[in-house]
């Protein structure tokens, strides 16, 4: 009977791991992550790492840890959190968690070329800056020529068709997209609307969940 209990709690633990899991980056080192998972105690993660709780570290900066839950692959800024928890059956839907400054960052796939972004309702259409659009192979010369006002100014760009946007689960085609000359962009690229318009977007506190519509 002994036997049977011990089963039961295992299974139930397991469950849970795979189902959600908090995960904060308390301090970061090339290929090593100092990790609080569920609210434990921190814990050393090496690259490559899967830990009790089923968080899996899948590569790490002194900037930015990327780790795998069940499945699903998150990037967590040094000092940042993360909270994930089980998406519904069926549905496409990415989570997120705002930085310090209350702005949404995340790792999202153009074309299949991971690229870093920021959630921006003021930005029309997903933006990438001239060498982002170049790394995810995007044959921007041939769009449609475009001046653009920028925090920095106006700014040459090209309107494009990116084939694939990836964020979380959740997989558009044939997204209409801005490419922009210079470095108006600051690093990051732009998560606008074009994307986020075919999305339903939930937030509470500094948790946002977008839910693929069409």
């Amino acid at each position: 009977m002994r036997n049977v209990i011990v089963l039961c709690a295992f299974l139930l633990t397991a469950v849970g791991s795979a189902a959600a899991a908090d995960v904060s980056a308390v301090a970061l080192t090339q290929g090593k992550a100092v990790l609080v998972i569920d609210g434990g105690r921190p814990r050393t993660v090496t690259v490559g790492e899967v830990t009790p709780e089923n968080v899996k570290l899948i590569s790490a900066t002194s900037d930015e840890a990327v780790v795998e839950i069940d499945g699903r692959r998150r990037t967590v800024p040094l000092g940042g959190r993360i909270s994930v928890g089980p998406f519904e059956s069926g549905r496409q839907q990415a989570a997120l968690t705002a930085d310090a400054g209350g702005h949404f960052f995340a790792t999202a796939a153009v074309n299949g070329i991971s690229l870093r972004f920021i959630v921006d309702t003021g930005a029309s259409m997903v933006t990438l800056s001239r060498a982002d659009a170049k790394r995810a192979g995007v044959l921007y010369l041939s769009g449609q020529r475009a001046r653009v006002q920028t925090a920095n100014g106006v700014a040459n760009a090209w309107r494009v068709k990116f084939d694939s946007v990836k964020l979380g689960s959740i997989t558009l085609t044939n997204v209409d997209g801005l490419v922009i000359e210079g470095n108006a962009l600051g690093g990051a690229g732009l998560l606008g609307l074009s994307f986020l318009n075919r999305t339903e977007m939930r937030r509470d506190g500094d948790q946002m969940t977008l839910t693929r519509r069409y």
